[in-house]
């Protein structure tokens, strides 16, 4: 379908104006199980989902899933899971956070069965079917669709294809959020008692490694509409962030950016390099071989790449037919244009193994603990806010059925809070300047030809970060003087922000990802910078500081951008440990 027309001028902008009793920003995973929490808690609520595309097929879960990674089976305790999320994110983790999370973990998921989603079983009929030591295996391919179908049973109010571009606030509490419409170019302004945001991670900020400058710019493997909007809103209020600096970077089919977990941990393929080696069996067998933290195991074929010992492959080459055709199946429910993608190379896997590479890095709270700092209830640090799912921090390794617990909790929380607060009052200066601000790039006094298109900032971004601030091109490697220079390109291309401008309302949205991206990049840069130590190799290696250094930096790295001064403050906070044992192993 063509695009939507921008408004003829401001006057002409048709505003919406909506009071509800909580306000969830982003209809994902997390957000839907939020809202269906929320209503099951109180019916009375009125709970209103804002989502920037429609809710059948928004988030991380719009094309499937053929596994849940986190799911406490009946031999395994919770002080089991605490220890190995914290081996394998290098011994940081909130660990509050994450029991409260494993205390709630499997409810989401069971609830999911029962609403129709189908979860695979072992032969006995009795358990769920394993796929390593905390996932299960399932045929997600309409799992959002069913859930998306759960959240409308509920009563909820959904308002689709609306793109959040800032809080509302009255002081520094969160009082809802204004945002416009990606199709009808309306202004949403909604007032809520409480609002919880659910938006997803942080994609796009880097330069993809299959990028050609033409049509790849969002070949990525997360969901490339995730932009860490809900990261952005959040820190130009003044928002307390954790953990930027753990950054996700995967190993990922090479060309293709597809996952691979379905290969290597569902059909125990190893990873091997030019040479035939099993990389992780021999060269990483001090740090647990293939059980070795993720970090190790996603900056491994990178790693062999510099050293001059790739390409790189998950072997496959002593799969069956029959395990091919199953391995080809399991994608059709997460990556079904994979299974078209090894086609198209007419590939024998059972005579060319698999090649793979690094991925581009992302900013995911739901696989490490960038995010919202946040306390046990789920309230980040503005009042009225809530955060759970990828743009929570703390606790890493929640993944679907983590995400989807915190969506619970956070839900909890807010219907607490909404109980004893009412409406805040709305700031007409505050919306107006909003307004004026989400419209500039549409309505700027500059021609086309003239101004900044967001494509052109987009990929002014993204090769700044990869060059200067640790991406796949550079294997994952930075120093002080290359983050110091994004540092001061950054600034300037916030300065730049000015020259946008978009000539339809799709354009308008692109323009204020671009935006959001910039914000994120900021802050993420800052953070890099200030751990000068190498905690976690590939997600985060200092080439000027290859060595760890606990004695300065076990513990959180925060930031608190400052609205007033355009300045991010940065701090420490210690590591509190709940559960005995040795940090670093499962």
């Amino acid at each position: 379908m063509a695009r939507a027309s921008l408004p003829q001028s401001v006057e002409k902008i048709e505003e919406v104006r909506i009071d509800t009793d909580i306000l969830i920003i982003g209809a994902g995973n997390a957000g839907c199980f939020a809202a269906i929490e929320a209503k099951r808690l109180n019916p009375d609520l009125k709970v209103t989902l804002m989502e920037k595309a429609h809710i059948d097929r928004s988030g991380c879960l719009a094309g499937g899933m053929d596994a849940i990674n986190t799911y406490i089976k009946k031999d395994r305790t919770i002080e089991d899971f605490v220890r190995w999320s914290r081996s394998q994110a290098g011994g940081l983790i909130r660990e509050d956070l994450t029991i409260s999370m494993a205390e709630v973990l499997n409810k989401p998921i069971e609830e999911w069965e029962e609403w129709g989603m189908p979860i695979k079983y072992e032969e006995d009929g009795d358990e769920y079917k394993t796929r390593g030591k905390w996932d299960i295996t399932i045929s997600g391919s309409e799992m959002k669709v069913i859930l998306a179908e759960k959240t409308r049973q509920t009563g909820c109010e959904i308002i689709n294809r609306v793109v959040a571009t800032n809080y509302l606030m009255e002081g520094n509490k969160v009082i809802g959020a204004i945002g416009f419409g990606v199709r009808d170019g309306k202004v949403y302004s909604i007032r809520a008692k409480a609002t919880i945001i659910a938006t997803g991670g942080a994609a796009g900020l880097y330069k993809p490694y299959q990028n050609d400058g033409n049509d790849s710019h969002h070949q990525l493997w997360y969901a490339p509409f995730n932009v860490g909007t809900g990261f952005a809103i959040g820190i130009r209020q003044g928002a307390e962030m954790t953990t930027f600096e753990m950054r996700w970077c995967a190993t990922r089919t090479k060309d293709f950016n597809g996952p691979i977990d379905t290969i290597s941990v569902g059909y125990k393929t190893p990873m091997i390099n030019c040479k035939g080696e099993q990389i992780l069996k021999t060269r990483y067998a001090h740090l647990g071989g293939d059980a070795a933290p993720r970090y190790i195991r996603a900056n491994a074929p990178m790693d062999e790449w510099r050293e001059g010992r790739g390409p790189c492959y998950v072997d496959t080459t002593h799969m069956t037919s029959d395990q091919i055709h199953d391995m080809k199946y399991d994608y059709l429910n997460e990556r079904p244009s994979y299974v078209l993608f090894l086609a198209s190379r007419a590939q024998d896997l059972k005579k060319e193994p698999i090649e793979i590479y690094g991925s581009d890095p992302y900013i995911v709270g739901g696989h490490t603990a960038s995010g919202y700092w946040v306390d046990v209830k789920r309230a980040t640090t503005l009042p009225g806010l809530y955060a759970c799912g990828d743009v929570a921090g703390g606790t890493p390794n929640k993944f679907v059925g983590g995400c989807a617990a915190e969506g619970l909790l956070s839900a909890r929380a807010a219907v607490e809070y909404v109980a004893s607060v009412e409406q805040g009052n709305l700031n007409e200066e505050q919306i107006a300047k909003e307004k004026d601000r989400i419209f500039a790039p549409g309505f700027r006094n500059i021609s086309v030809g003239d101004g900044v298109k967001p494509r052109e900032m987009e990929e002014r971004l993204q090769r700044l970060m990869d060059e200067y601030a640790g991406g796949v091109h550079q294997f994952f490697r930075m120093n002080k003087e290359g983050l110091e220079y994004a540092l001061h390109n950054l600034k300037t291309l916030k300065d730049q922000v000015k020259y946008l401008v978009a000539t339809d309302l799709h354009e308008l949205m692109d323009a204020h990802e671009v935006i959001d991206r910039l914000d994120v990049a900021q802050v993420l840069v800052h953070h890099l910078m200030y751990r000068e130590e190498t905690r976690w190799a590939g997600w985060q290696t200092r080439a000027d500081f290859p060595e760890k250094n606990d004695q300065k930096f076990d513990c959180f790295v925060n930031s608190r951008y400052n609205p007033e001064t355009g300045d991010v403050e940065m701090f420490t906070r210690p590591y509190e440990q709940i559960i005995s044992g040795d940090r670093l192993k499962a």
